[in-house]
């Protein structure tokens, strides 16, 4: 458990770190009155999200192995992050769905309705915890492969 005490941190950090990101979001209205930017602005979590990645593989570099890391100590560092933060992520999409932003559903649905992007039974079919927590475990899990692998080449160092 020791070995992994670096990767273990920095996962609760980026879960914690997407938490305060949901609550940001709600709080500019990206949840409501202002959903229609919604999937623009989303995305700008990538920035805090590479950011927590690039701080987690210099920590590890500095703490375990001396300030010299190879490409694929990194990417095992950035892997091992990324599986915690999949096994985290239906626990996030739990907390932002049920405590900070429980009509965040009803909102999406309603506008997709309201715009003619999409029909209500698909809209429903799609916004709904089931479907939202599916895409956060495929989306962690993508996502944490393809930065940690980019992430690994700029924090190696022989």
């Amino acid at each position: 458990m020791n070995k992994y005490k670096v990767e273990i941190k920095w996962a609760i950090i980026f879960f914690v770190v997407s938490l305060l990101w949901m609550v940001f979001e709600r709080a500019v209205g990206l949840h409501d009155e202002h959903i229609d930017k919604h999937m623009i602005y989303t995305n700008f979590f990538a920035i805090p999200a590479i950011l927590v990645f690039v701080m987690a593989l210099l920590d590890k570099r500095k703490t375990s192995y001396g300030g010299k890391m190879t490409y694929k100590q990194g990417l095992m560092a950035g892997l091992i992050i990324t599986a915690i933060v999949t096994i985290l992520s239906p626990v996030s999409q739990y907390i932002t769905s049920e405590w900070i932003t429980p009509d965040y559903f009803k909102n999406v649905t309603n506008y997709s309705v309201e715009t003619g992007f999409m029909t209500r039974e698909a809209a429903l079919d799609y916004f709904n915890m089931k479907k939202y927590i599916i895409q956060s475990l495929i989306g962690a899990a993508v996502m944490g492969v393809v930065t940690s692998a980019i992430v690994a080449i700029f924090t190696r160092r022989s």
